[in-house]
């Protein structure tokens, strides 16, 4: 991806993913759950706002958002737990921490099992919390009143979220008149990828220059053996190998909080744990996320079209809303190169100086502000935020972190055509 800009930018991502090295291990320190990567609830944290230059109001948003908090996305990972415990408990298998935890399990087993995939009481509470900031944070936009409009994916944890983001939206102002849709023909816009999109599109995938380098990283890879000793006296004859039934305590620990049931798993990992295992998930969330980042190219023209409209005049839009998924949120946040998310390094050491995972987090939300000036159309700007942070974009500007909507989207035509 350097390619596509100059290399002064370069230079100047570089320093700043340096500095983001520093911020990533302290924000670990401040807040382990950060750990739990893309498993982490949105962090209800105020960020200071940098003033629009003089003159300049906010009057339209474009947005893409993850849905909110939900039970585990595939019911595999409550069924394996429920077999291999039930298993070991048979077998006299468990120590006490194990018997502990396998009363706990099973006395959730039923809500567990309903609820997979779903929306949590705190994913509905995330997207209010995002909604009511967003009105309070750019009231400009939203105090007269206008139409809003908002996709979906067709899952109905993301069509749950895009109603509660809505309902709260009209709650702060009654007169914002909402269309939500959830539809095969939007899905373009929200979730290219779907296997239901009736545009199909043939995007190369690619994969991160640190992969050739991944055996220089070294980590401390036992931790799933110590949690595995703390549970089970044996698990030679239980039907899943240590190490994946090590995989499956870590995975559903990290879940523990979307779905109100924290500290059910004491004694057998930990916060710090997690922290020190970190660096490495992260490595494979880039992957992850790096590798179909032009899949999400359509999400991206969808966001410039919308744009385009409202500028013309052709759409009285306030915002565009999408809710969709991490498999299009992180991946698009790479394509956009946010915070130097494409900076692409080889040596894996530095890929957490460009993409923490905990940034693809339930909730987590792209927004583009846009504001015009007194000389109207022809005087945009936008900036971007990542989760309601100031973000950088690969874009040149000397009044970051505002850029001119001419060079935003010349940029990133440019950054998708060349692609195609």
């Amino acid at each position: 991806m350097k390619k596509f800009f100059p290399t002064l930018i370069l230079v100047l991502f570089a320093i700043t993913a340096w500095g983001q090295s520093i911020s990533a291990i302290d924000q670990l320190k401040a807040d382990p759950r950060k750990a739990y990567g893309n498993d982490y609830p949105y962090s209800y944290e105020s960020y200071h706002q940098t003033k629009a230059p003089r003159g300049y109001k906010p009057f339209y948003i474009s947005h893409y958002g993850r849905h909110g908090s939900r039970y585990y996305w595939t019911d595999q990972l409550y069924k394996d737990m429920d077999r291999v415990f039930t298993a070991a408990h048979e077998k006299h298998l468990l120590t006490s921490v194990g018997e502990k935890f396998y009363k706990d399990f099973m006395s959730i087993k039923d809500e567990l099992m309903t609820g997979v995939s779903e929306l949590t009481q705190l994913g509905w509470e995330q997207h209010q919390y995002i909604a009511r900031t967003m009105y309070n944070s750019f009231p400009e936009v939203f105090k007269k009143g206008g139409n809003v409009y908002a996709i979906s994916s067709l899952t109905g944890r993301c069509v749950i979220s895009m109603a509660a983001f809505c309902q709260e939206l009209v709650q702060c102002n009654p007169k914002i008149e909402i269309r939500e849709q959830s539809s095969r023909f939007t899905l373009d816009g929200v979730v290219p990828t779907d296997r239901q999109n009736p545009v199909k599109h043939d995007y190369p995938k690619v994969n991160p220059r640190y992969e050739k380098n991944r055996d220089q990283f070294k980590k401390e890879d036992s931790l799933r053996e110590r949690i595995v000793a703390r549970v089970f006296t044996s698990t030679d004859s239980l039907p899943k190998r240590a190490y994946q039934i090590g995989s499956d305590l870590l995975n559903l620990y990290a879940s523990l909080p979307n779905i109100n049931h924290e500290g059910m798993m004491d004694g057998i990992v930990s916060d710090e744990e997690m922290v020190n295992e970190w660096e490495g998930s992260n490595l494979g969330s880039y992957s992850w996320v790096f590798s179909p980042q032009y899949q999400m190219i359509p999400i991206l023209e969808d966001i410039i079209k919308k744009a385009d409209a409202v500028l013309n005049g052709s759409s009285d839009h306030l915002a565009d809303l999408r809710f969709g998924h991490d498999t299009c949120l992180g991946p698009l946040t790479v394509l956009m190169g946010i915070n130097g998310a494409d900076i692409d390094p080889e040596d894996p050491y530095e890929v957490k100086n460009c993409y923490q995972n905990w940034e693809t987090c339930k909730a987590s939300n792209i927004q583009l502000i846009f504001y015009r000036g007194k000389k109207g159309k022809d005087d945009i700007l936008l900036k971007c935020l990542l989760n309601g942070s100031e973000a950088k974009l690969p874009v040149p500007t000397d009044q970051y972190p505002y850029y001119k909507w001419s060079d935003f989207r010349k940029f990133y035509t440019d950054r998708c055509n060349s692609v195609k």
